[in-house]
Parts: structure tokens; sequence; C-alpha cells
């Protein structure tokens, strides 16, 4: 039995009941390789849809060919896209699922070239943004007029490919946005100047769309009620915009931030340093004042807060977007009450919309058979039973215990520490990433309900394994910090240096002006100068890159360097560690040569890197049975890649 008395109630929008509450928002899969939705992209919906999900709203559809913001967008221009949207629903509709897709134009808001060239960008005015540095091209009245009538184009392409419902995308400053926004639009013709103006190209694609589609299909709005930008919209003018648009939309899917800014687009995937559930008081707002359905989302990643939410009346559906990322069988484990098997996400942002950003399809780090459905999504039967012996218990060892075990395998998992996680234990102890350790958790809770014997504290050798005799040896044993001495820095012995591992562990004497060598460019070097900078020290943090955070997602590491900027942390780029005499700091610009020094530091803290722990795979150079390397000890890197290869180790033993 559910605890759950809203968010597994159904709920009608128009003519359509969806079977609970919980949606997954449009979101780019980058899946799509020809502009249609694809065997690959129909794999990934199935399986939210089989894990419970009452609506899934599909990603962006172009709806004209300026609309062409990725190289990778559906596009619903002509009848192409129809086959492979009906795909998708026969996928999805024996469970019960309803589908909406989401119509596109980004405006001003092109993010991507499609044959090396800059594309020529429209807008309402030749205003440009900060994030992209496009400057777009004015629209003309034609064009205008051309792209609503693809808006209606488009939206009946998706009713004939099986679709319940369109929704029109004028969050994070897209087009429909900028024709709202009085900063963004500066026409003097009837699309511009007073509100009324400025809202007409909206109230035109929505009845331009009611008149193609008829009376059933479900129209909606996905809005951003601040986008948390310098020149974007501010929440009373949002909420002035709905409340003037609730006699031709179905329902309202709100949402904060914009493409256009730094800022504010760090709010279209925010990251695990911002507030759960921090979009539905604006979503109250907006239900307190239209008769419309009113859908939130915003780092809504556990039931219990969806239910919440929905008990308080702030909303009627839940957009969980990124937990059915990590575990599509989110829904169905909460309706049944096993809150404890949930997989929670931990808003890294690393594999799903990281992935993204890097061109290739969305995934997980946590659960890395997301965006691998057609490989990863059905466990194979064992041929045979083995025995299969896993050395550590970091995130790598623990998926594949869990992987192993759940196919059937007798597996042993052993961790020569006290506890299991690996590294993990050391970033949720940084400022803001306490949600990591998430990872360890949920890997944890899989081994266990797998079968597998844990054991703390034992390290694996060769004695031990020709003890117990496995038919497979999977080695997880990570990776150690690559000391100073080690990477050949001069003078470590006369200075006060330590490591990046000591200083998260409070396991070093640090004083107040400290330098942080960071030639890793990722979340440790960023975690550590907030850290120091939060304990009093003055900080400067020496990047050997060309960013702080370099190698971490954009987003993520935005919004830390905004937390920087705040704290006065001096981050200096380009800043190779040459060496150290006593309380003086020697770098190396990395591409000028030229010296750069810094005097009467107490502390130099290093993360320059890792080891990888190859003592057992040497040990095992000459032993007989299977045997895997997995992770860190394979190479250092990160979680994502040692999940992803504990995964691609045990689905096939």
């Amino acid at each position: 039995m559910t605890a759950f008395s809203h968010l597994f109630q159904p709920f009608t929008i128009r003519n359509c009941q969806i079977k609970n509450r919980i949606f997954s928002t449009g979101h780019d899969t980058t899946m799509p390789t020809d502009g249609t939705p694809n065997k690959r992209l129909a794999a990934y919906h199935k399986a939210r849809a089989e894990g419970g999900a009452g609506l899934i709203i599909m990603q962006v559809a172009g709806v004209h060919e300026t609309a062409r913001y990725t190289s990778h967008l559906i596009m619903a221009t002509t009848d192409d896209c129809i086959p492979g949207y009906q795909d998708v629903v026969a996928a999805c509709k024996p469970y019960g699922t309803k589908i909406f897709g989401q119509l596109f134009h980004p405006g001003r808001e092109i993010m991507e070239s499609q044959d090396g060239t800059a594309p020529v960008a429209y807008a309402p005015s030749a205003v440009p943004n900060e994030r992209f540095h496009v400057m777009p091209r004015p629209m003309s009245r034609g064009m205008i007029k051309e792209i609503t009538a693809g808006y209606a184009d488009a939206a009946l392409r998706l009713q004939k490919g099986g679709l319940d419902g369109v929704e029109i995308v004028a969050s994070h400053g897209y087009l429909p946005a900028q024709f709202l926004n009085e900063r963004t639009n500066l026409r003097t013709d009837e699309y511009g100047g007073s509100f009324e103006n400025r809202l007409r190209f909206i109230r035109e694609v929505a009845q331009a769309i009611r008149a193609k589609v008829g009376p059933d299909l479900v129209i909606g709005l996905r809005i951003s009620g601040d986008d948390k930008d310098h020149d974007g919209l501010q929440e009373s003018e949002s909420l002035l915009a709905i409340q003037a648009l609730d006699d031709v939309m179905d329902y309202f899917n709100v949402i904060a931030g914009s493409s256009a800014s730094f800022g504010g687009a760090v709010h279209i995937a925010p990251p695990m340093a911002i507030a759960n559930g921090y979009v539905a008081p604006f979503a109250a707002a907006v239900k307190a004042k239209v008769k419309a359905a009113v859908l939130v989302a915003g780092r809504i990643n556990q039931p219990q807060d969806a239910e919440k939410i929905l008990a308080s009346g702030s909303a009627d559906l839940i957009g969980m977007t990124r937990a059915m990322i990590c575990d599509p069988d989110m829904p169905r484990k909460a309706e049944a009450g096993k809150l404890e098997d949930v997989r929670a996400c931990i808003a890294c942002n690393q594999a799903c919309i990281g992935h993204f950003h890097l061109g290739y399809p969305i995934s997980c780090i946590q659960h890395p058979e997301t965006g691998r459905e057609l490989t990863y999504g059905t466990r194979k039967p064992i041929v045979r039973k083995k025995k299969i012996l896993i050395a550590g218990g970091g995130p790598g060892g623990l998926k594949a215990a869990a992987v192993a075990s759940e196919r059937g395998h007798e597996v042993i998992l052993c961790e020569a520490g006290e506890r299991l996680g690996g590294q993990a234990l050391l970033a949720q102890m940084l400022p803001s990433r306490a949600e990591f350790g998430g990872i360890i958790t949920n890997l944890t809770r899989e081994v266990q309900l797998g079968g597998a014997e844990i054991r703390t504290r034992t390290k694996v050798t060769r004695v031990l394994i020709e003890a117990e005799k496995p038919d497979a040896v999977i080695i997880a044993t990570g990776a150690k910090p690559r000391s100073a001495a080690g990477a050949g820095i001069e003078g470590v012995d006369g200075g006060h240096v330590v490591t990046a591992w000591d200083v998260i562990r409070d396991q070093a004497n640090i004083g107040h002006s400290v330098v942080i060598a960071d030639w890793r460019c990722d979340w440790i070097g960023m975690g550590l100068a907030e850290k120091l900078a939060r304990a009093g020290c003055h900080v400067r943090l020496c990047v050997d890159g060309y960013m702080a955070g370099q190698r971490i997602h954009q987003y993520v590491r935005d919004h830390w360097v905004g937390e920087l900027h705040k704290l006065n942390v001096e981050i200096i780029p380009y800043a190779r560690l040459y060496g150290i005499d006593g309380d003086t700091a020697y770098f190396q610009h990395a591409t000028s040569a030229e010296p750069i020094i810094f005097e009467g530091i107490d502390t130099l803290v290093t993360s320059l890197g890792h080891e990888r722990q190859s003592e057992l795979e040497d040990e095992l150079a000459d032993w007989g049975g299977e045997m895997y390397v997995i992770g860190d000890c394979l190479t250092p890197r990160t979680a994502e890649e040692a999940v992803l290869e504990g995964l691609k180790a045990t689905a096939e033993i």
C-alpha cells in the first residue's frame, strides 16, 4: 500500500486523464540522429512509462527551419517525424502513460552550428544574448506569420503521431518569451510596445494550433516565472502573462531560468547546490490566479517532496525528470511503498545534461542503463552461476556487485576500509556536495537487494583469492592522490604542502593564506576553495586550465564560480605548479611560460590528479581465472566511468 494520498491520484487536463501526478518534462536527449524520433528514443521513453510515469512530455520539436538550435533536434516541419512519434506512443501507451510533445523555436538562443559556420538567428528584435554571443536578425511580419503557421502545422503532425497534447515552449528565454519581454522586444508594430502587443505572438500561436488540431488535443505553455537573468522576465511579469493566457491554455508548466545568461542557464537543470522544489512557491501563485492546470518542476527528486507540494495545493502535476533519468522505476517503487529502493538523483548533471552539452546521448552516472536501454535495458540470464570476487567498494565495485548478484551469480564484495563508497566519501564532505553521497546509499541498496555478500575491512590479496577460489575477480581498488613530490614539483620538503584529501578529511593544519594548485580543474579544487574561504582563509585557486571547473558540467561550474566570487576567492587560470620555497609558491603560466609567484603563503594545497592502485592487478598477473579491471585502478577518471565499467564487466559474465 502507498502512503501517498495525492501523488497517485488521477488527474484530467481537458479530455486527457493522466493516471498519476508524476510527469517527465521535455528535455533534449541527443538521441535523434536524423531529425525524427528513433528506436533509441522510443526505448528510453518506454523505460519511464513502464516504471510508472503518468505523463511524458517529449523533447522539443522545431516548428520552422530557423529553429535548428542543435544538430540533433527533432524537426516537425515535415511528415517525416510522424512514424517516429507513432513508435514512441506504441512503446509507452501499453503502460497507460500519456504523451505530449514540445513545440519549439529558440529565437536568438542558437547554441550550435549545423556545418561549422555561424547561422542566422531570428528574434523579435536585434538584442544579443550573453551566453552564446548571438546577435539576431529581427523577424519580419511575414516571418512571424510563417512561424506561427509552423507551430500549428507541427502540432497537427504530433497529433497524427498519436500524441495526447502539445506544449508551446516559452520558458528559458526562448522565442515566445523574447516577444513577451519588453527588454528583448523593441518592436514598434503590433507585436511590440504594449503588454497586449507583446503577448500577441503567444496568443496567435495558441489560436492557430487550436484551429488546426480541433477541440480534443491538449495545449499547454511552459514558461519561466523568474528568468534569473538581469534582462529576463520577472515573476510579476510572467504571472501577468499567464493570467492573460488562461483562456487559451489547458495548462501552464512553470519553471525558472533562462538560456540567455550564465546565471539564468543554471536553472535549466539546477545542480545540487540549489534547493529542492524551489519553484513551487511560484506555482502556488499561478494556481491561485488561473483555472488551467498547473505543472511544476525544479529539483524535485524525491516522491516525498512531490507529495508535499501536491498536498499544499501548489500544483497539480510534478515534474521529476532527472529523478526518472536516475531511476525510471521511481513511480512504481513509490506507489508500492518501497522508498528505500528509490535511486534518488543527486543533481550532479554529469551524464544527463552534461552529455547533452557534449553532444552525446544522455545517461546517468548512477544508472548508466539510462540512454542505453537497447543494450542494457534487460538483464541477460546467466549461462552458468559463477562465484565472483570484487575488490573495492567504491561506485564501480558496488555497481559490479549489484548487477552480478541481480543476474544470479554468487558475489563477494570486499572493501579494505571501514566504509563503502571510495572517493564519493570525500566528495560528500565538501560544501554543497553532501548529496553526492547519495550514490553510495543508492548503490549499496542495490547490492543488498541483489543479495551479494559485503565484507568491509577486508583487503583482497592473492592469498585470499586462492582461498576463496572465485571464477572471476573484478578489481575496483581505485586510486590515491598524486603527490607533489611524485609530480616532480621542486622544493616540496621546504614548504607546508598538503594534499586535497588531507584538507577534506580535516587532517591538515591550514594557515590563513592558502594557494590551491588545481591540475584537475574539477569539483575538488572548487570545493576546497569554498571550504577554506568559508573557514576564513584568504584563498587563491590556481587552475592548470583556462577556467576553474573546466572539466565539470557548466551549470555546476557557473553556479560555483558565482559562490567563489562572493567569497572573494581569487581564481588564476593557466597556472602550472612549478615549485615551492618556504612561504613562496612558484607557478608558470601555461602559455607564456612566464612565472606566477605568490609570497607569504601559509599552505600550498595540491590537487594534482590521482595514481591508480595497481598492486592487486600486478599480483594477479599470472592468475588463471577471469579478471576485469574497472574504474580508477584501470586509469583515474570519474565515478561515471567506474559505474559504467562495473555494468559492462558484469552484464556478460
